[in-house]
């Protein structure tokens, strides 16, 4: 069974900095894209950042110049190094990853339980 694990999140001033990570366990084969995603109170699901087996790095324009999501592969590892917070990024930080539980088995998309992220103005 997979499981990714949120971790980082926390209360913090405008203008702070915050480091979310998140890992994987189980079953794993393989690891493609792993990113983080956040939900703030009555708004939709959103990207923030996903980053490739590769390192190949894709962000919302929001966060792009303040936020940087690096990846470990070898222990599972995806981080989420947030600069300039501003309030407006209060949120539930989502991690998500994109794995293969066997060789022969399919991609399945898999999410964290998410961690909150508070930033006071």
């Amino acid at each position: 069974q997979v499981q990714l694990v949120e971790s980082g999140g926390g209360l913090v001033q405008a203008g702070g900095s915050l480091r979310l990570s998140c890992v994987a366990s189980g079953n794993i084969e393989s690891i493609n894209a792993m990113g983080w995603y956040r939900q703030a109170p009555g708004k939709r699901r959103e990207l923030v950042a996903t980053a490739t087996s590769g390192s190949s790095a894709n962000y919302a324009d929001s966060v792009k110049g303040r936020f940087t999501i690096s990846r470990d592969n070898a222990k599972k590892m995806v981080y989420l190094q947030m600069n300039s917070l501003k309030p407006e990024d209060t949120a539930v930080y989502y991690c998500n990853a994109d794995i293969k539980e066997r060789p022969w088995a399919p991609w399945n998309d898999y999410w964290g339980q998410g961690t909150q992220v508070t930033v006071s103005s």
